[in-house]
């Protein structure tokens, strides 16, 4: 199907306690595995393209790349710009196709923040494009703070409320204990930060970024009170990297990279799986492309196609 927006996606999560999916897509293995699993598990999902991604593949081309493989399902798929930290890469993103646009402006000072997300927003809203924004800051796991020094770059609720109030972003990304890039699943979400953010801001989805660091059972509680949009990036790439180095280990001698890359794309469809799983939002699909709900029916024409 065409490529979908986000926002009536992460409503309807929202509404109903799961939470989406947005896996980092770099290359068009990943691209496969995750959509392919998507597919099977009847789950909407994003891809994202990041920074890094912009810079390894083009932005271009990475847009084609996420269209295509939508094409191909009957799932929602959204393409997601993944910490775009300025205007003109937003406007560059909106031209090029994305249905879901991010502002990072974590590091500026709240009313910088302020002025730029509310200038994305406006001009993607007149596109009908939705606007994830960032306030607080999620550290990278190379900072090596001390938990105290990640508390202090936490999301304050009433700020929040201020923030969606001045800027119209459709949700936001929070910082509640969650660490980028870290390679181990050792961290702890703040469930009471994040409900009392969810009591300031009700009706905004709020986005992890960070995840493939926390503890699984930190995911429930945080989907239950508004967590409606889950970042997944490191966890991939140890899974698409764990089946290359086994592949090349089992079969020195082969020079085909198809059949490197082929094991590659099964790990990260069986990683994405899993997490589709654990985030609740499999078996949400109905046949016809939309939401299956027990207190709302959305249909393909409310999910948002974007045109």
């Amino acid at each position: 199907m065409p490529l979908v927006t986000s926002k009536q996606i992460l409503q309807a999560a929202l509404a109903n306690h799961f939470a989406v999916g947005a896996f980092n897509a770099n290359n068009m293995e990943q691209i496969q595995g995750i959509v392919e699993a998507a597919q099977e598990e009847r789950s909407p999902v994003i891809l994202q393209v990041s920074q890094g991604a912009i810079r390894y593949a083009g932005l271009e081309f990475a847009a084609a790349m996420v269209r295509t493989a939508a094409s191909l399902v009957d799932v929602p798929v959204v393409l997601h710009l993944d910490h775009g930290y300025d205007f003109e890469q937003n406007v560059q993103c909106l031209r090029a196709g994305f249905t879901s646009l991010m502002f990072d402006g974590s590091k500026k000072s709240f009313d910088d923040n302020v002025a730029m997300t509310r200038k994305i927003t406006e001009i993607a809203h007149i596109a009908g494009i939705p606007v994830e924004a960032e306030l607080g800051r999620v550290a990278q796991s190379t900072d090596r703070l001390t938990p105290e020094q990640v508390r202090a770059l936490m999301t304050d609720p009433h700020e929040a409320k201020r923030f969606i109030e001045l800027t119209g972003a459709d949700s936001l990304a929070i910082a509640c204990g969650s660490v980028h890039a870290m390679q181990s699943q050792a961290a702890e979400l703040d469930i009471d930060l994040i409900k009392a953010i969810h009591e300031q801001i009700p009706n905004t989805p709020l986005v992890l970024h960070g995840s493939s660091g926390v503890k699984t059972d930190s995911f429930m509680a945080a989907i239950d009170h508004g967590i409606s949009k889950i970042n997944v990036a490191t966890y991939l790439n140890q899974a698409f990297t764990r089946g290359l180095r086994e592949t090349l280990a089992r079969y020195p001698d082969e020079v085909d990279p198809r059949k490197f890359l082929t094991q590659s794309r099964e790990y990260v469809k069986e990683a994405v799986r899993e997490k589709i799983r654990l985030f609740r939002s499999a078996n949400t699909i109905d046949a016809s492309g939309g939401f299956k709900s027990p207190s709302k029916q959305y249909r393909s024409a409310d999910i948002g196609a974007a045109e």
